[in-house]
């Protein structure tokens, strides 16, 4: 089974004509379109949809559905469920996708509005540290009335209170606990 792959098409159409020019294939135009969106720089938007896009594949990859709200009108990202069971958990995913010079990954905690999360807005929030690709797998309650966090994935000397949620996909499993 291949990965996902993100076409640009103004960029595709470009460089198939050039390819066919060139007398290439169209599998060295697709490695020289990937080299070069490779340097393009992504926006912060980019990069959270593609963290986003990598957690419904490693979500639907340890047996969990997950749905996504229509529109950005909620508090939350996707809508996750265990396979054949009634637990529906509103995720927030947020990503890292550099490392500070201390060796973390900071994190946002907050919405739109810079106001903490709450059990009223989102039940799991998932934190992505990219660089190091380590998942953090909250409830709420963890990050309530936090508006950011550390996370150093890599470090054995700096340990954040998360380190305890890292990998710790099992919370989606569980039941949920709302007020």
């Amino acid at each position: 089974m291949g990965g996902i792959t993100i076409w640009g098409m103004a960029e595709e159409s470009e460089s198939k004509a050039k390819s066919k020019a060139a007398g290439r294939s169209a599998r060295s135009t697709q490695a020289n379109f990937t080299q070069a969106s490779s340097t393009r720089v992504l926006t912060p938007k980019q990069l959270g949809e593609i963290a986003e896009a990598e957690f419904i594949a490693k979500a639907v990859g340890m047996g969990f559905v997950v749905a996504k709200p229509w529109g950005d009108s909620e508090p939350y990202d996707f809508i996750v469920n265990p396979k054949k069971s009634f637990i529906f958990w509103r995720v927030q995913v947020k990503s890292a996708h550099t490392i500070g010079a201390d060796g973390g990954c900071s994190f946002r905690a907050h919405d739109h509005l810079q106001r903490s999360y709450s059990s009223e807005d989102i039940d799991a929030l998932v934190a992505y540290a990219r660089p190091m690709n380590a998942w953090y797998v909250m409830p709420v309650r963890v990050v309530a009335e936090l508006k950011s966090l550390m996370l150093y994935p890599e470090s054995r000397k700096l340990r954040s209170r998360f380190e305890r949620w890292r990998e710790a996909w099992e919370v989606l499993r569980r039941a949920v606990r709302r007020r």
